[in-house]
């Protein structure tokens, strides 16, 4: 050992002028693409300000949209990467609009591709977009809806519950609804994306893996065994996998004439008719093709979900007057006494409560950022050029504060019929996105938070228990309350409906 370290000895001042030659050169290159631009002026080495993103995001994106005070933009260095953080509204949508091969590839996550895989809605450009668009469009039709609100309110029902017989076994204790709420949503998305398709012995495998995956994407992006990441790669594998059994079986049985009775039948049913009209399968439609495009659903929906329903019942509880409308409201169309689901029609008649969701969502926002990377060099403004290999950020959290009257303010009226705020200051509103990559689910999304809220504030009473800090936004990976929204809960009805899944 000590002849091999003598016979190294010698070349220790090469490797240390090569260090730090390379250390100059990392930093020379981070400043000639950040220009004048707002941004750190000296960066850490390969980590950039990798550390401070994963220990405090919250406080981190916070800096990086004080720094655009000048021109609407920011600029940083995470992990090797170059990073534009954009809060102005008009440069977002520009980011929106030019989602194409020679200027930015949407990819959900920093290091997306390599944890979503090669088959993915959010890579795709063109007509290959539009054409699997087009085939998934029956997935969203009013019949579709009234399908997937049906399983939902059951599944919500089911959860209250069990959420209110918890509360009860501890009386004064409050329980925190953050893992209870997105279980309740990773039961509602399975039952309606794939439904009788999964096992229960399926479903309990389905939960650790999505719990693996949604784990990873918070940490460093180490694919090396052990490390989290890795093991959320290899969770999203068994996913597609156990997805692409799903729409195999579902394929099956709409062949046969069966009625569909969950999202992958109706996409099913459309794709074996045009198999049978054309004798050839439409583009995209093989069953791990397919299996990735549901997960992509579920990566869409879940996390987003949980988010906005945590929102929800901490904005209802820090607006009472808000609550007492919504509770006058719903009493007047639906009774939980009625044993009967709330109809598609009693669902259009929630006029406040659906503006109460709509914002719930522009307020908190559940995914704050759409990350992009730019396949070239792109002009953002006269002044600067995006340089090719960044990883843009437009921030939906920022434009939701932009435009709106008193856009601090968390006022449902916005949305009224007399005010239309959705309509005056629609290009703030991002919350689904904008461009060819809008969330063609947004219905679907908002009918889910509105029959939560409906069926949540009639059915059970609730108090937040409210310590400091406690409203602070903490990712995870979307935003949600930093006390992960700790209540005590006791039955508000007479009785629960007597309705379950057949």
């Amino acid at each position: 050992m000590v002849s091999y370290l003598s016979f190294l000895l010698p070349f220790a001042p090469f490797f240390v002028t090569f260090l730090l030659f390379f250390l100059l050169v990392e930093q020379i290159s981070y400043l000639r693409k950040k220009r004048n631009v707002p941004g750190p002026n000296i960066i850490l080495p390969f980590l950039g300000n990798a550390i401070s993103l994963i220990t405090k995001p919250t406080s981190f994106w916070e800096v990086q949209a004080d720094l655009t005070a000048s021109l609407g933009f920011s600029v940083n260095y995470i992990i090797g990467r170059f990073i534009v953080f954009i809060r102005n509204t008009e440069l977002s949508h520009l980011i929106f609009a030019n989602v194409r091969p020679d200027a930015f590839l949407l990819v959900g996550h920093p290091f997306g591709k390599k944890l979503f895989g090669e088959h993915n809605m959010i890579y795709m450009f063109g007509q290959d977009h539009k054409d699997l668009r087009r085939q998934i469009a029956p997935n969203f039709t009013p019949r579709a809806l009234s399908t997937y609100t049906a399983l939902q309110q059951i599944i919500i029902l089911q959860h209250l519950r069990s959420w209110e017989r918890l509360s009860s076994e501890s009386p004064g204790k409050p329980i925190s609804l953050r893992l209870l709420a997105r279980d309740m949503n990773l039961e509602t998305s399975q039952t309606v994306f794939v439904g009788r398709y999964l096992s229960r012995e399926a479903r309990d495998k389905f939960r650790d893996d999505y719990n693996l995956f949604n784990t990873g994407l918070m940490k460093l992006p180490f694919d090396l065994p052990g490390f989290a990441f890795r093991n959320a790669r290899l969770a999203v594998e068994r996913l597609v996998e156990t997805l692409s059994d799903c729409a195999t079986q579902s394929k099956k049985r709409m062949s046969e004439g069966d009625e569909p009775s969950c999202l992958i039948d109706f996409w099913m049913q459309e794709t074996v008719r045009e198999i049978a009209e054309s004798q050839t399968a439409p583009p995209h439609s093989s069953d791990v093709e397919i299996g990735s495009y549901l997960f992509d659903f579920l990566f869409a929906s879940q996390d987003a979900s949980t988010s906005s329903l945590l929102w929800a019942v901490t904005l209802l509880d820090s607006h009472p007057d808000v609550l007492r409308r919504v509770r006058e409201e719903v009493s007047r169309i639906w009774s939980p006494e009625s044993d009967t689901l709330i109809s598609a029609e009693q669902l259009r008649e929630m006029k406040y409560t659906q503006a109460v969701a709509r914002e719930v969502i522009r307020y908190r926002p559940p995914a704050t950022l759409v990350p992009h990377i730019a396949m070239k060099d792109f002009p953002l403004t006269e002044s600067y050029t995006i340089p090719k290999g960044t990883i843009v950020f437009p921030s939906v959290y920022e434009s939701s504060f932009q435009g709106f009257t008193e856009a601090d303010r968390f006022e449902p009226e916005r949305f009224s019929e007399d005010r239309q705020e959705e309509v005056v200051f629609k290009r703030n509103y991002l919350a689904f996105g904008a461009g060819p990559h809008q969330c063609v689910g947004q219905r679907y999304a908002l009918n889910h938070l509105v029959l939560f809220i409906a069926m949540f504030v009639t059915v059970l009473d609730f108090k937040r228990h409210r310590t400091e800090g406690c409203d602070e936004i903490m990712y995870c990976p979307t935003i949600c309350p930093k006390d992960g929204c700790r209540v005590s809960l006791s039955r508000r009805c007479s009785r629960y409906p007597n309705l379950s899944l057949n």
